[in-house]
């Protein structure tokens, strides 16, 4: 190996080992006094909860995990929105699961909170996945609840989800393990079965101390809302149960009965490892963004057998078009290839540009995916499309536009890694995550952002000047150099992918080498809904 790549090799397994470093803090929630305080009353964290009923909580995928990081501060933070999502099996259904973070302002709902609970509601019901809710939550984050109570993607969404997905067919089993309160109290109850743990859940639409206040009623929550209550006087809840564990056994017991599902049909054979060493990519991913480097190298470590068919090889080649499979599944695989390539006609092409003919060759490919029925996956790497005079009178626009019309109207599941660059219509047109992607995951490389920091930085800072200038006061170069310095941290922030993740533009940040292993399970997920639509380009420019 040579130099360069034992340079990108430590650069690459920092970012890693900082990612890991993170995660394990976000694990915490609250912090660790308020899960000793949660196990003092008898009750699992979350996350315990999860692994309780999953059959193998290692394989899970962990959806928002960096949800809400760097936001709300002024409120005392909201790790990973205060609410875990993962998708995994139980008794071999694979399903969502929802908990709320009790060690997390108890559970309260942040406006990322609601945001959170939505997409996990998004992928189950893009995929037909049941979804399971563990609930304990003092409901919305009252502070807040301008944020978060009365648009369309608020907190009342949910359960008019609830209700779309029960008409869908879509299993949904809650278990109340804490406070379930107000509004909030509808979820469970809009649940296909919902089981109540005694002594420690309730449900009520206001507590005793509202009710003290509304009606002038004295009661205890427990005579109010708790198991017995709605167990054998409401008969709001379906199931009581003696603790945690035992409410978890239950809802295992009732996911051990569910029936099979219809398949959408998508092509898998027994899986192989690359033949290529993944470990590699950390050395091939080039530490400096603006390096070349070449992105099939990176598609023989990511696909079985290191093998993949490229399509239209020698055209428009700045954009790696091929079919291959990863864990066993047929994929389509739409790439931007990083090396400066040479077409035929003896023009240089620089790599990461989406060019007239690499959008053309991609708009077709992807049309062949739809026609076969080929789960899509788009690695990108991209700095935006070509510019200047020449592409202008070649129709990049239109070849653009061909390109996003595909990518919008495909009907096939859709899979994106970020690798490094996704800047601009780039982003867009390599399936952002405003183009549906069922699941959308960044490698701590990645930068999402209209622009680069630098070039960004360079036209905020000929701004920032000009207005100065206007105000009478002279620009010196190390005043100039300060402001480009202040303006480029500011924008380095926000192209990061953690900025990214706490925002939930992307489902996760990951490791590399998970690559394979979050593929092969959206595409799992996926064939639990057959397509329904067809194909249809609708009306294009030639």
């Amino acid at each position: 190996m040579d130099i360069k790549f034992n340079k990108n090799e430590d650069h690459n397994k920092l970012l890693v080992s900082d990612l890991k470093r993170r995660f394990a803090q976000v694990k915490l929630g609250g912090g660790e006094k308020r899960i000793a305080k949660q196990h003092a009353n008898g009750k699992l964290t979350a996350r315990e909860r999860i692994d309780f009923l999953l059959d193998d909580p290692e394989e899970a995928l962990e959806i928002g995990a960096f949800a809400g990081e760097g936001m709300y501060e002024e409120h005392g933070g909201c790790p990973s929105a205060g609410v875990v999502v993962k998708i995994g099996h139980v008794s071999g259904k694979q399903c969502i699961v929802v908990a709320n973070d009790a060690t997390v302002k108890a559970g309260a709902w942040f406006p990322i909170t609601a945001k959170k609970n939505l997409r996990a509601q998004e992928i189950s019901i893009e995929n037909r996945l049941p979804i399971i809710y563990l609930v304990d939550s003092a409901g919305v984050y009252l502070p807040m609840q301008d944020e978060i109570f009365p648009d369309k993607e608020h907190f009342g969404r949910i359960f008019r989800n609830n209700a779309v997905m029960s008409s869908m067919g879509i299993t949904q089993i809650s278990a109340v393990m804490g406070s379930c309160v107000a509004g909030g109290a509808y979820l469970p109850i809009m649940s296909d079965e919902a089981m109540i743990v005694d002594k420690t859940g309730s449900i009520f639409l206001a507590g005793s101390y509202l009710v003290k206040a509304a009606i002038g009623e004295s009661i205890d929550n427990e005579t109010l809302g708790g198991a017995t209550t709605h167990c054998e006087i409401s008969g709001v809840t379906d199931y009581k149960a003696e603790d945690d564990k035992d409410a978890l056994s239950k809802i295992k017991n009732i996911m051990s009965k569910i029936g099979d599902f219809d398949k959408a049909g998508f092509n898998r054979v027994k899986t192989a490892k690359p033949k290529e060493d993944p470990q590699d990519i950390y050395g091939l991913l080039p530490h400096k963004r603006s390096d070349q480097y070449d992105m099939t190298e990176i598609i023989k470590r990511l696909v079985d057998g290191s093998e993949y068919e490229e399509y239209k090889a020698g055209y428009g080649q700045t954009i790696i078009t091929a079919y291959a499979r990863i864990d066993g599944w047929a994929v389509g695989i739409v790439a931007n290839q990083r090396k400066i390539v040479k077409t035929k006609k003896g023009e240089m092409q620089f790599g990461g540009v989406i060019y007239s003919d690499s959008a053309d060759k991609a708009t077709r490919f992807i049309a062949n995916c739809n026609q076969k029925k080929i789960p899509l996956v788009f690695l990108q790497d991209v700095t935006g499309f070509m510019v200047g005079s020449k592409s202008e009178h070649g129709g990049i626009i239109k070849d653009g536009a061909k390109m996003v019309n595909a990518v919008s109207n495909s009907v096939v599941p859709k899979f994106t890694v970020v690798i490094g660059n996704s800047y601009g219509a780039g982003n867009y047109a390599m399936c952002g995550k405003a183009y549906d992607p069922r699941l959308i995951v960044a490698w701590p490389s990645a930068e999402l952002a209209v622009m680069s920091g630098n070039s960004a930085a360079k036209v905020l800072l000929q701004i920032e000047t000009a207005s100065l200038k206007k105000q009478g006061k002279t620009i010196t170069p190390e005043v100039e150099q300060e402001l480009y310095d202040k303006i480029k941290a500011r924008y380095d922030e926000q192209v990061s992918p953690y900025y990214a993740a706490s925002r939930l533009w992307t489902d996760a940040i990951i490791d590399p080498l998970e690559t394979r292993s979050w593929i092969s399970g959206g595409i799992e997920a996926a064939n639990h809904a057959p397509i329904e639509k067809k194909f249809n380009l609708g009306v294009i420019q030639v």
